[in-house]
């Protein structure tokens, strides 16, 4: 399993289903079908997309952070 960063390449909009699916090693396809079935049923899983939109670093900045320290 890879860490969990959102990646610059393969995003539709803001790269979480994208990550999830590198990180769960499953097709980011299929992530985006699960989360949209998700939304189907009643719950916060747009509020928590959004929160992991602002929480996950960018594959940019995690790397540039991996390489100061």
């Amino acid at each position: 399993m890879s860490s969990l960063v959102r990646p610059t390449h393969g995003r539709m909009i803001g790269g979480v289903c994208a990550a999830l699916a590198r990180r769960f090693g499953v097709s980011a396809t299929t992530m985006r079908v699960i989360f949209l079935v998700s939304c189907l049923l009643p719950g916060p899983q747009v509020l928590l997309y959004i929160a992991l939109w602002i929480l996950l670093p960018g594959e940019k900045r995690a790397a540039g952070r991996a390489a100061a320290a």
